[in-house]
């Protein structure tokens, strides 16, 4: 039995809430279960310097998690002068993620950056913002066809939305919380397009290593877990 009661395959409750922010191009609040995250998406008309002159454009992310998102409160990075690792790899997963589903030559030279702010934090929070990401670039994409800036109505060419899995008292689960998370003998995050296909996935056997069998049923649970995303991203958008 899982500490929540839920089934084996089964999602924590998922809400994707688009436009929730005044300012913002793109919005989403993202909410996996008590994991909550605000995501923005922000339109420059500017490019990284490197790329300046290649015509095509850039998606980036930043993520960042509030003092009171957990249990303690945590330090702000700025404050501490510098980002932590795990900040500076969610936030280049985020980014890495969202590049694989877009044009970036019909976008133009412009960047598009996501922020990812976790308001509340209880497991998941790199997964509830890749799918709530996708969300909010949707919605920055739409504003700008909206104002006629994109010559193609295709430079979002697929969805992308990520989830955990992991083996937690011996079985395999979808969608880790933190009381199953800080407990699991193997943790594995996904991160798949609308089509199915693999982005990246990170997989660690935190107690006993796991066998190719076990890691081929969290790769079916992750598959059915992102198909539901992907559904809730669509309607979310629709």
């Amino acid at each position: 039995m899982r500490p929540s009661g839920r089934a084996p395959d089964e999602l924590r409750p998922v809400s994707l809430e688009r436009g929730v922010v005044k300012y913002a191009e793109g919005s989403c609040m993202v909410k996996f279960g008590d994991t909550h995250v605000l995501v923005t998406a922000t339109l420059e008309e500017r490019l990284p310097p490197w790329l300046k002159g290649q015509g095509r454009g850039w998606v980036t992310a930043e993520y960042g998690m509030l003092p009171r998102a957990t249990h303690d409160r945590v330090r702000r990075e700025a404050s501490a002068g510098k980002q932590s690792g795990r900040t500076v790899e969610i936030q280049r997963l985020i980014g890495r993620s969202l590049r694989t589903t877009v044009d970036l030559v019909a976008l133009g030279e412009r960047q598009i950056t996501v922020d990812c702010d976790v308001i509340q934090a209880d497991g998941g929070t790199r997964t509830a913002s890749i799918t709530g990401a996708w969300v909010a670039l949707a919605d920055c994409l739409q504003w700008m066809k909206a104002r006629n800036m994109l010559k193609t109505e295709n430079v979002l060419r697929d969805n992308v939305a990520a989830i955990s899995c992991g083996i937690h008292n011996g079985t395999p689960v979808l969608d880790l919380d933190y009381s199953e998370d800080s407990e699991a003998e193997t943790d594995a995050n996904f991160v798949m397009t609308g089509d199915g296909r693999i982005v990246e996935v990170q997989g660690t056997a935190e107690r006993t290593p796991f066998s190719q069998d076990e890691f081929l049923k969290l790769m079916a649970l992750a598959q059915s877990g992102i198909g539901r995303l992907v559904e809730l991203q669509k309607i979310a958008m629709a």
